[in-house]
């Protein structure tokens, strides 16, 4: 019989009851974090809180245990049949949320709507050349090239309904650059084990179990409420007074205080996600700066200037408060490809030998540009900018800082995955980690690659740099299976873009959420919040 999604909400609330009535507490889990879900579509946005939000109610072919490791969620089998070929075979008697059976042709629907117009996950599908049903229950793919690392990229890849998606005139992902909506930029229909019951954008979502879901609930929750509080002072005390049962970013100042609460316990540990700096190297002429007929950044010497003017071990001591790792590379440890060995910033400069180096790039009394940062993304964003714009400020180059909240901010500095535009940037703040594959091909793939709307490259290099050497090195790097060749591949890749001052790393993030004594969860290293781990005792 197939149930409406009236039918499965109000089995969910049976479910609830009847726990009740067996004498069981009703577990409602209330959580917060500084800013919104930008949408419940889950290929709005390249970005780690919408994925992880939205994998609650979807899910992938294959997921990430509690070790981050591959398991079966939707494909119990999968791999390659030859280097250029991949199979999917996909579990049968799964249904999505509102009763319709789950089978091949949502697959085959979801992957071309992921790689398709609006979507800003299409960067995961660069060596992908076609998908087809084999049969309702088997799919397989063809690669341009091979690619070893197909499946932990599609780990992050949910599956929708297909009957869903067409009825809701929802065919298509809502660009979020454009700033379009859809039906699903509001409502959602997955096969996960959550079920989006409350959507009010920028006040809250509730989430209740999915009572048709495939797998075993390992959670005792009946009810899940997530509440968007930017203030930090406020949230803190929300978590204090019990308001609160977790909050997903406690913010450096309030840790230690946290940790004397004796209802409070806190998780911490190094995030894979790498915070950096990044500059406009394509256009011609910056869209926001004083200089006109030239681009200061397209010049090494003026990106080693800021590079090394800009004092990470001040920001870690005075803005992170000793939570954050600095970092030379766009890399974190941990992940593959990690080059130890180069991972070694260079000694900061005194003012006057960082003008000197702008005055022999022609800029003598320095220049303005502009930065844009987010206000509620990562750690401590907006302090981390206005401490870089007090330090630029002292070489001569004055910054003007534009912070704002992270949906208007993406919008802003991401270029389009439609047509590949540069975005409106000059100077950026950006936040990355690997957390499809696990591998520093990632990296070079999406932020430091040539963009390339063809083949999918360079999505989210913002600033459009360019090193024809690195890119074929990484096109290299993505097909070689021997790993000693490969390993030898990524370091030259990444010596040359240090070298060339591509980027500024700034810091590994410090992971640190904070919760009632009475929780139990499970914190995964690339800040992933799977809600199916939860407890409350």
């Amino acid at each position: 019989m197939k149930l409406s999604f009236r039918q499965s909400l109000a089995m969910s609330a049976l479910a609830c009851a009847a726990l009740l009535a067996g004498g069981a507490e009703a577990k409602t889990f209330k959580w917060a974090n500084s800013g919104d879900v930008s949408s419940m579509d889950p290929y709005a946005r390249q970005e780690t809180f919408l994925l992880t939000f939205t994998a609650n109610i979807y899910e992938p072919l294959v997921r990430r245990d509690k070790d981050l490791k591959l398991e079966p969620a939707l494909a119990v089998k999968w791999g390659q049949i030859d280097p250029t070929h991949w199979y999917f075979d996909l579990r049968q008697g799964v249904k999505f949320q509102d009763g319709t059976p789950f089978n091949a042709d949502d697959v085959v629907f979801s992957i071309n709507r992921a790689n398709g117009p609006g979507s800003n996950v299409n960067g995961n599908f660069s060596s992908m050349e076609s998908i087809k049903k084999v049969n309702d229950y088997r799919v397989e793919v063809t690669t341009r090239v091979p690619d070893p690392l197909l499946a932990d990229k599609w780990a992050s890849i949910s599956i929708m309904s297909k009957v869903w998606a067409e009825k809701n005139n929802a065919v298509n992902a809502a660009d979020m650059i454009k700033n379009e909506e859809n039906f699903a930029t509001r409502n959602a229909m997955g096969t996960g084990p959550f079920v989006l019951k409350e959507r009010k954008a920028g006040e809250k979502t509730i989430l209740v179990p999915n009572p048709t879901w495939w797998d075993k609930p390992v959670h005792n929750l009946t009810e899940v409420i997530f509440t968007p509080v930017p203030n930090a002072a406020t949230r803190i005390a929300a978590l204090k007074s019990g308001d609160i049962d977790m909050t997903y970013e406690v913010p450096p100042a309030d840790t230690e205080n946290l940790k004397k609460d004796a209802n409070i316990k806190v998780l911490e540990g190094p995030e894979t996600r790498v915070v950096y700096l990044g500059f406009d190297t394509e256009r011609d002429e910056l869209v926001e700066s004083n200089v006109k007929g030239k681009n200061p950044f397209k010049d090494k010497r003026v990106r080693e200037a800021m590079f090394r003017s800009i004092d990470v071990d001040a920001i870690k001591r005075t803005v992170m408060r000793g939570q954050s790792f600095p970092t030379m590379l766009m890399v974190a440890p941990g992940i593959n490809g990690y080059t130890k060995d180069l991972d070694k910033r260079p000694a900061l400069l005194k003012p006057d030998e960082a003008k000197k180096l702008l005055a022999d790039a022609g800029y003598p009394n320095g220049f303005e540009t502009g930065m844009d940062c987010p206000n509620d993304r990562y750690v401590n964003d907006e302090k981390i900018c206005q401490a870089v714009v007090s330090m630029l400020a002292k070489i001569g180059i004055k910054v003007n800082l534009r912070a704002q909240t992270r949906s208007l901010y993406f919008a802003k500095i991401l270029r389009s995955t439609a047509d590949g535009k540069p975005s409106n940037t000059s100077f950026y703040m950006l936040g990355w980690s690997p957390a499809t594959t696990y591998d520093v091909h990632n990296v070079f793939e999406q932020l430091i690659q040539t963009p390339d709307i063809k083949t999918k490259k360079g999505l989210y290099n913002a600033g459009g740099y360019s090193n024809k050497k690195v890119d074929e090195l990484a096109d290299r790097i993505e097909v070689e299976t021997d790993k000693a060749k490969r390993d030898a591949m990524i370091h030259e890749a990444t010596k040359l873009y240090t070298e060339d001052y591509a980027y500024i790393p700034l810091h590994q993030q410090a992971l640190v959420w904070a919760m009632r004594k009475n929780v139990d969860l499970v914190q995964p290293a690339d800040n992933s919040f799977p809600l199916r781990f939860v407890n409350i005792k």
